[in-house]
């Protein structure tokens, strides 16, 4: 008789390597299950992945640095703008060479330590003198500043503009200003008129304007000049009247306003700003929205305090440049560039281009 086979059990029954079980998404024990016949398959998930998820942690990683880093330019501009700190304790107004030269900011002439000359009150003093009533050199040298960078200096170069800033990040209940937007306009209204105008118009008998927006509205002045001036000189407090008061009013009220909306006087009052704005959409420094990035989330537009949606205009005037919208893009559809000749991407050719597709 002949002997039967008897078949060895490793030739039926497949036992898997350590190598195996390493590469497999069941574990020993499952293993175990499943040659009892209770082996609980583990469900894979297969998410399509969130593009906005990656880039937004890198945004939040590079935000406060970038912050810093705005913050830490605003003061070397406020510094180089009045260098000559002794004078606030000397209580004498710098006089020097550089004084001929205007600043890109709102910076008073009359500061202790100031090192150049404010260029609003530069304009007033010439356009209110007999001889000349237009300062082509002042206007030629903004418009220098404005072809380069446009309102980027109010974001980063103006010392008041940095004061607002400040004073907005007291930890206090904020408000929008959105419903508030034509009151932008009354600061054209403080250029044209107020600046341009009236030093020409209302003159004294001599011919002689007064530079009307620095004496009765300007707040830089009463903060960097009047009040300094002020302390460290006793005739100089002794002579202070009605026209004193009323600039501290104007000044207090920047203060309280700028702790509870964001900027009020370079949104509202400030005849820089205004010149500024017209240079925009043609200065070298410009942002830029990659629209097949760009995701409509609508955070660009939520975090700008200037009340811009920058995407519908990239070149709005009242942009300052700032990079807030460029930190919250959560895709990185937002950039900013410095170059004469530059790609021009509009929302207007996102929308044809989606209508092509």
């Amino acid at each position: 008789m002949n002997q039967q086979h008897v078949p060895d059990l490793k030739e039926k029954v497949a036992i898997p390597s350590e190598q195996h079980l390493k590469c497999s998404a069941f574990s020993g024990e499952d293993i175990r299950r499943g040659a009892a016949g209770k082996a609980d398959t583990p469900k894979k998930s297969f998410e399509k992945p969130d593009i906005r998820k990656g880039p937004a942690r890198k945004s939040e990683k590079k935000r406060k640095p970038l912050r810093l880093r705005r913050g830490w330019i605003q003061a070397v501009a406020t510094l180089l703008s009045n260098i000559h700190l002794s004078n606030f304790i000397k209580g004498r107004v710098h006089q020097g060479p550089l004084k001929q030269v205007c600043v890109p900011g709102l910076n008073c002439y009359s500061c202790p330590a100031a090192t150049a000359s404010c260029p609003v009150g530069a304009y007033q003093a010439v356009a209110g003198s007999p001889k000349h009533k237009f300062s082509f050199y002042i206007v030629g040298l903004l418009s220098i500043f404005g072809v380069f960078m446009g309102r980027f200096i109010c974001g980063f170069l103006c010392p008041f503009g940095w004061l607002q800033d400040l004073l907005h990040r007291i930890p206090l209940k904020k408000f929008s200003t959105k419903k508030v937007k034509p009151l932008r306009y009354v600061k054209y209204v403080m250029l044209f008129f107020v600046v341009g105008l009236m030093p020409v118009l209302f003159a004294n008998v001599v011919g002689m304007g007064e530079p009307y927006f620095c004496k009765y509205v300007c707040p830089q002045g009463v903060l960097e000049g009047g009040i300094p001036l002020a302390i460290a000189n006793p005739s100089i407090r002794a002579a202070l009247g009605f026209l004193f008061s009323w600039k501290t009013g104007i000044l207090v009220a920047v203060v309280i306003l700028s702790i509870l909306f964001y900027r009020p006087f370079c949104k509202w009052l400030c005849p820089l700003g205004a010149f500024y704005s017209f240079f925009n959409r043609v200065s070298f420094y410009q942002y830029q929205v990659d629209f097949d990035k760009c995701i409509d989330c609508g955070k660009c537009a939520k975090v700008c305090g200037m009340d811009v949606d920058i995407r519908k205009n990239q070149a709005h005037p009242e942009c300052i440049r700032c990079g807030e919208c460029e930190k919250a893009c959560p895709t990185g559809a937002i950039s900013h560039h410095f170059h004469i000749f530059k790609k021009k991407t509009t929302a207007t050719s996102h929308q044809d281009q989606k209508r092509t597709t």
